[in-house]
């Protein structure tokens, strides 16, 4: 049973006016341009909080729901790669950290808000609640309009996770960290769980945010990582990441040349970031015995694998699905990003920004594949809208 926290019709703690009223750009279907709707005001229950949005990131999960390739309960407001100021929040939220959320604060939050209670709760996958809502999957209802981050305002449910970021990193460093920062941390992490991070050999299949996230982490905690991505401008920006050597992952034998050239004599983690076939076969095909497969870039329907099963029983493998990630996840990448993140161009990946009025021209950057990530401002919103 969904946790009343969850529920539209949670009990009220105050009503907030908005003025000027909040804009959502609003999906409505494939192949339809978003509508502009204007909400006067949020009813804010127990346990929840209502955000300013500074900067959302266009995530490739938008792209495929936008094109069709993902199923999505329109209408509904797209994006979950955000960062915001609290502008109202209910008696006794608290961020991840412990700290009670107040007025002012910059956060960045979790893609999902969760109920804290059930079975899948309980054993650590907040991701998996029976009674999970995630920000911009979900369909906009009567009292919880701004339900995702292509929006001028959010409104955050009650067991959100939420990280305060303080003022030093900027809105293109941390928007991305709710998404892809965090999984790349949490596949990082669950890797560790089976085959050290420390001082390991680590192939990465994708240089997208989470692949290049996920370099420059382990790079930093002393893997020594190959990047195989088949578009070169990647893998030289993958290199600017820690990478010690690139590859393009569309030839075997370059991966095993990349191997040979770090002086390891096998991989011991390979991190499958892109959701290719091809690259999830070969992630199968080169980790070393012992070793360990995550695979985090399968988040959309692609014919079966042939799997060996002598050769995962006789080499002792392992392979692990990370989707999506835990509070604690996306606490620690915003340390990462705050402590490291300086030493990596992490701000350069998001290279082309654009109004919230312009969602749909945004996406179309996104899906034309240039750009790691694009932003989507809604500061001048009400002017453009």
């Amino acid at each position: 049973m969904a946790s009343p926290a969850l529920t539209p019709t949670t009990p009220a703690t105050r009503d907030v006016v908005l003025v000027p009223p909040a804009i959502a750009m609003v999906w409505t279907g494939a192949g339809r341009p978003h509508e502009i709707v204007a909400v006067p005001g949020v009813v804010l229950g127990a346990g929840e909080t209502l955000v300013a949005i500074e900067l959302a990131t266009v995530c490739g999960s938008d792209v495929h729901t936008v094109e069709g390739h993902r199923a999505a309960p329109a209408p509904l407001v797209l994006g979950h790669e955000y960062v915001g100021r609290v502008i109202e929040v209910a008696d006794g939220v608290r961020a991840v950290d412990g700290a009670h959320v107040q007025v002012g604060d910059r956060v960045v939050w979790s893609i999902m808000a969760s109920c804290r209670e059930c079975d899948r709760c309980r054993r650590g996958l907040p991701q998996k609640c029976r009674a999970v809502l995630k920000y911009g999957h979900e369909r906009i209802q009567t009292h919880w309009e701004l339900t995702g981050g292509f929006a001028t305002h959010a409104h955050l449910r009650a067991g959100t996770a939420i990280v305060r970021v303080g003022e030093s990193l900027r809105a293109e460093v941390l928007a991305p960290a709710a998404c892809g920062g965090a999984t790349a941390w949490a596949a990082l992490a669950r890797a560790d769980e089976v085959a050290d991070v420390d001082g390991a050999t680590v192939l990465i299949l994708g240089a997208g945010l989470i692949g290049l996230s996920a370099c420059a982490m382990a790079t930093d905690r002393g893997a020594t990582v190959v990047v195989a991505d088949p578009d070169p401008a990647r893998r030289a920006l993958a290199v600017r990441f820690g990478a010690a050597q690139v590859a393009d992952p569309r030839d075997v034998r370059a991966l095993t040349a990349a191997l040979a050239a770090t002086g390891s004599p096998e991989y011991d983690i390979v991190l499958e970031a892109s959701g290719s076939p091809r690259a999830v076969q070969a992630a199968l095909e080169v980790v070393g015995v012992g070793g360990v497969v995550v695979l985090v870039g399968s988040v959309f329907p692609t014919e079966p694998l042939p799997v060996d099963p002598e050769r995962l029983v006789r080499g002792l493998i392992t392979i692990r699905g990370v989707h999506n990630y835990a509070p604690r996840d996306l606490d620690a990448a915003v340390r990462y990003l705050r402590d490291r993140g300086a030493a990596r161009p992490f701000e350069e990946l998001v290279s082309a920004r654009y109004p919230l009025a312009q969602i749909d021209q945004a996406l179309a950057a996104a899906s034309a594949g240039r750009a790691v990530r694009v932003g989507v401002d809604p500061r001048d919103a009400h002017r453009r809208c």
